[in-house]
């Protein structure tokens, strides 16, 4: 009696994603490079499995230049998106590590597996995660290998530690005022020298704020073309690179680079930065002066006095009529001004003054009483060379110069007048001749 055949055996299709990773970008253009070669093996040993059902599937989940200490990569999220719709059975890769090095993102990975019956095999160490044996190897190696990249994250800082003490530039953005060359920090004079002033003249104000705008004036910017706020200011007067030093947690070292600021200059920048900022910038108002103040009147005849109010940190100043400080508000049709706008007003007029011709001539008269060897065109050339110096003037220097040319400021409903004083202007003009003004700046 002869035997039925026997059935063949029904082979399930298992479609199979390769992942390839690598950490660095360094030979990532080469025409055959670690990711080929990684997908090469891990195709050979799916053809290998053929008769089991394993085919390839078309998409291709590669991270080249990303470490694997991180999931958030966009190969890896592509084949996660993948086996959740569905369209994976397993995942192969060359290594175990080349999926992730950290045990707790392996495990997250394993659960996703789980999760959409995903097997997970590795080409060299021939692991199958639906087995209880494949999942304690996996886990014993994945310990092994987030211990090796804990190790070498440990060498790698002990070698940096190690460089800072000897005064070495580890990398990084260098400080404004230098250039790096060879691993090595070298100053850029132009820059350097914006630093040295940026230190000084903190010295003569105090003032972080009052720097910035100073900074601003002077078009002075950062490396990358961005403005220098206070906050850039602060950190650039606490950096002690500029005096030569190396620092690491906290600790200074002596650098291999040279110093910008001298130890005389920084320290005592350093005194004045210990000072409470309130402190420091109540003193900073005090030094400043108001320009208008005894120039400035009202529509009654009444003087009009500085005065300010904060709210907040912030600072409001203003000019008050006196008729308003006796007799109470609505005294006055203009009882209170902001003293920005009206100095802001007096000054755009002054410089007006300096572009006028019947101006000049009249400079050139009252100067040619004291100096017959002063031409117009001298008087007219020393007038204007003020208009673009004027925001390098220290603000009591500006407040000399008001004081010096206005008479009066007269201001009403309608607007205001500025009455000049004309032997002031000759004053000015032989100042300016003389360089005296340019000294001040």
């Amino acid at each position: 009696m002869t035997k039925p055949p026997e059935k063949s055996k029904v082979v399930r299709k298992l479609r199979c994603a390769v992942y390839t990773r690598k950490s660095s970008e360094e030979g990532l253009e080469q025409e055959f490079n670690s990711l080929h070669a990684q997908r090469e093996a891990c195709e050979a040993y799916i053809a290998s499995q053929r008769s089991e059902g394993w085919v390839l599937v078309r998409d291709q989940y590669d991270d080249g230049g990303i470490s694997g200490g991180t999931l958030e990569r966009p190969g890896l999220q592509r084949l996660l998106e993948d086996i959740e719709d569905g369209l994976v059975d397993v995942v192969v890769v060359y290594k175990i590590d080349r999926l992730s090095r950290s045990l707790a993102d392996f495990a997250k990975l394993v659960e996703v597996f789980d999760r959409n019956g995903v097997t997970f095999v590795s080409v060299t160490q021939s692991f199958n995660t639906t087995t209880s044996m494949g999942r304690l190897t996996l886990n014993i190696l994945l310990s092994f290998a987030q211990f090796e990249r804990e190790v070498t994250a440990e060498r790698i800082r002990d070698k940096v530690a190690a460089s800072r003490k000897k005064g070495m530039w580890m990398g990084g953005v260098p400080p404004y005022g230098y250039r790096v060359e060879n691993r090595k920090l070298l100053v850029d004079e132009e820059a350097a020298a914006h630093v040295r002033w940026i230190f000084a003249h903190f010295l003569e104000i105090g003032s972080g704020t009052e720097l910035a705008r100073e900074i601003t004036k002077r078009g002075i910017q950062t490396p990358r073309g961005n403005r220098i706020d206070k906050k850039y200011i602060y950190r650039m007067l606490s950096n002690r690179a500029y005096i030569g030093e190396a620092v690491h947690k906290g600790d200074s070292y002596p650098g291999e680079h040279d110093a910008i600021i001298d130890r005389e200059t920084w320290d005592r920048v350093h005194a004045i930065l210990q000072e409470s900022p309130r402190k420091r910038a109540a003193r900073t108002r005090a030094e400043t002066p108001a320009l208008l103040k005894g120039l400035l009147f009202g529509p009654d005849g009444a003087a009009f006095s500085p005065t300010h109010t904060r709210k907040g940190d912030r600072l409001y100043r203003y000019y008050v009529s006196q008729t308003v400080l006796k007799h109470g508000a609505g005294s006055c049709p203009v009882g209170r001004v902001p003293a920005g706008e009206i100095e802001g007003a007096v000054i755009d007029q002054l410089r007006a003054v300096f572009r006028q011709p019947e101006i000049v001539a009249g400079t050139f008269r009252a100067v040619r009483t004291h100096d017959e060897d002063i031409t117009e065109a001298d008087a007219r050339a020393a007038l204007q060379q003020l208009d673009p110096l004027w925001n390098e003037l220290f603000p009591a220097e500006q407040a000399r110069i008001v004081a010096l040319l206005v008479e009066r400021v007269d201001i009403s409903s309608d607007g205001l007048n500025v009455r000049l004083r004309v032997d002031g202007l000759g004053g000015l003009a032989r100042e300016m001749l003389a360089g005296g003004i340019e000294a001040a700046a």
